[in-house]
């Protein structure tokens, strides 16, 4: 918060989407390119209704689609997930420039699953026609909350809300192959903790400015 602004208990900004965030990056070395890139949304609430999608970048520097290469979004909810593409991932660090955005295949989803007790382990799964995609989650830690302002969110222009699990391991699989690389440590919020982890109970607002 900066100086002057006044925190108010009620966010008087606009509610963009509210649900679960989860994240897995991963690499080949600790200082080297992203290798695979996979996220998973949850929307119960949003300007575009509700839905999930997964987007799993197994080439995130080629601008290729599935199935020449492993860069496929699976949606419920297209318009909601064009949405948080354009708006959000696209604008996520990870994410950003990255041609496998671009490229990626757009699949409708078949089926959703999850599994997992959150404590230790978590696993969601989308399929489509003739593709499956599965985001696993292994060794979580103690939840943790964030709050985070404009200027230290993912997108750099909301204010975002979220409980945060790490993974100390996980990967990301198409059709029963695994993406290559894996999991390393990045500063996150002013601490040391892994590229993947579940976010949950997340929720995203465009801030109005007080003055007090």
């Amino acid at each position: 918060m900066n100086e002057g602004e006044v925190r108010l208990p009620v966010n008087p900004g606009v509610v963009a989407w509210a649900g679960d965030n989860p994240g897995i990056y991963l690499r080949e070395t600790p200082e080297g390119p992203w290798t695979g890139l996979g996220i998973f949304f949850r929307v119960l609430y949003s300007g575009y209704g509700q839905g999930l999608a997964m987007i799993v970048l197994g080439n995130p520097d080629r601008e290729q689609s599935y199935p020449e290469t492993s860069n496929v979004c699976i949606t419920t909810n297209p318009d909601l997930t064009r949405y948080l593409v354009d708006e959000f991932v696209s604008r996520f660090p990870s994410f950003q420039d990255q041609p496998g955005l671009k490229g990626m295949t757009w699949l409708t989803a078949e089926s959703h699953s999850s599994s997992g007790d959150m404590k230790s382990t978590w696993t969601e799964t989308m399929t489509a026609s003739g593709c499956e995609a599965q985001m696993r989650w292994g060794s979580l830690g103690d939840p943790f909350a964030v709050e985070a302002c404009p200027e230290n969110s993912a997108t750099g222009a909301h204010d975002m809300y979220s409980v945060f699990l790490e993974a100390k391991s996980a990967s990301v699989w198409i059709n029963g192959e695994p993406l290559s690389g894996g999991v390393c440590e990045r500063l996150f919020f002013g601490r040391e903790m892994s590229t993947a982890f579940l976010a949950v109970s997340e929720t995203w607002v465009s801030p109005v400015r007080t003055q007090p």
